[in-house]
């Protein structure tokens, strides 16, 4: 990611109010585009670009919540709804419209349950992302042409992505920790806090995500993961 601009003087109260966007996508050429995009279809005072999650943490840290994000659900630093769920959770209030050439039914299904407020294939026209805007500044959500709501959907599926939602950002963070395989004391040392705490937050994230043990917490939070909403290979 390019190294981060002072906020010109013209766009400084602007931004401030958070009247600006989020490009967070690791193609280059492609990022650009969006960003050209984003200027002739939207009114932002700023756009701001992140090559991965980590560098949009890094931008978001002490900015007010942009009013628009774009997020590639397949980053260098995390895959599938994992990163959606992360991000909404870092910069609550935000809308994320999800920018993806994987268009599968059931991806574009779990992304709006995960709490995206729209998803855009990849190869779309600048008029589709004007209409995702216009939707989704009325409070709509945007759904691409030729995506058909699924009677079939896989509730259990639906119901890990809610739970993992409700996760606070400490718990969040824990969990990721526990899925790398650190035990409490590492955890700890880790996050700067008193091993009872660490306990105290195990304990509300296996009661959120319903499960017994650290183990299947740990399964819970794969199903984030894209192999729990691809199409099965026939």
């Amino acid at each position: 990611m390019m190294p981060h601009e002072p906020l010109p003087s013209e766009t400084l109260s602007a931004a401030r109010s958070g009247n600006w966007a989020l490009i967070v996508d690791d193609h280059p050429l492609f990022c650009d585009a969006l960003e050209l995009t984003l200027r002739s279809v939207g009114d932002f005072a700023r756009v701001e670009t992140a090559d991965c999650l980590e560098s949009a943490f890094t931008v978001l840290e002490g900015a007010p919540p942009p009013e628009l994000i774009l997020l590639d659900l397949n980053l260098p630093d995390v895959s599938g709804l994992d990163g959606l769920i992360r991000l909404k959770r870092q910069a609550a209030g935000s809308h994320v419209m999800i920018v993806s050439s994987m268009t599968d039914n059931a991806i574009i299904n779990r992304a709006i349950v995960a709490g995206a407020s729209g998803f855009v294939p990849k190869h779309s026209r600048r008029s589709v992302f004007k209409d995702a805007l216009c939707q989704i500044k009325a409070g709509g959500i945007f759904k691409p042409t030729g995506f058909v709501e699924d009677g079939d959907d896989d509730d259990e599926a639906d119901d890990t992505l809610t739970r993992l939602s409700s996760l606070t950002n400490q718990q969040a963070r824990i969990l990721q920790l526990i899925c790398e395989g650190k035990l409490n004391k590492q955890i700890a040392f880790d996050l700067s806090i008193a091993e009872t705490t660490v306990k105290a937050h195990v304990t509300a994230i296996m009661r959120k995500l319903g499960v017994q043990s650290r183990t299947q917490a740990v399964l819970v939070a794969h199903d984030a993961k894209f192999s729990s909403v691809l199409p099965s290979e026939d």
